[in-house]
């Protein structure tokens, strides 16, 4: 079984407009690091014209299913029937993004296929992580 798992997504972006804008995005996780889901927008989906990669918990993601969940840049709760919103905040302003809640579940399911939740410390590379940040700190 491959070690990185990778879904597309339609994500809806709320803006002030009463319409909501689709945007093709990739769910991605990837077992050599276990902890984190990155959700990545391409460029043409981006106000920048360029690639945008949010990064954040696998929990925080299966949390934000059932019940709002992050205080931080990243938020995640559910909204209505079968849909969950992700925003994302940043000194620039904060995006909202509503999802379809299937795909987070197959998305979620998947990587725990993976990765089992609770046995995430088995796949880190602790010695190479230690390596890597001792080089940074020459």
């Amino acid at each position: 079984m491959s070690p990185v798992v990778e879904q597309a997504v339609q994500a809806r972006v709320v803006a002030s407009s009463p319409s909501l804008e689709t945007v093709p995005a990739t769910l991605l996780y990837d077992r050599t690091d276990p902890f984190t889901v990155r959700m990545v927008f391409p460029p043409l989906a981006t106000l920048e014209g360029t690639e945008v990669v949010w990064e954040f918990s696998r929990e925080l993601l299966a949390s934000g299913l059932s019940a709002p969940a992050g205080e931080g840049d990243v938020r995640v709760r559910p909204f209505g029937y079968g849909r969950t919103v992700v925003e994302f905040h940043a000194p620039e302003g904060t995006a909202m993004v509503h999802l379809r809640s299937a795909d987070l579940v197959r998305f979620l399911d998947r990587s725990r296929s993976v990765v089992p939740e609770g046995r995430e410390h088995l796949y880190l590379d602790l010695d190479s992580a230690l390596a890597e940040l001792l080089r940074d700190a020459r």
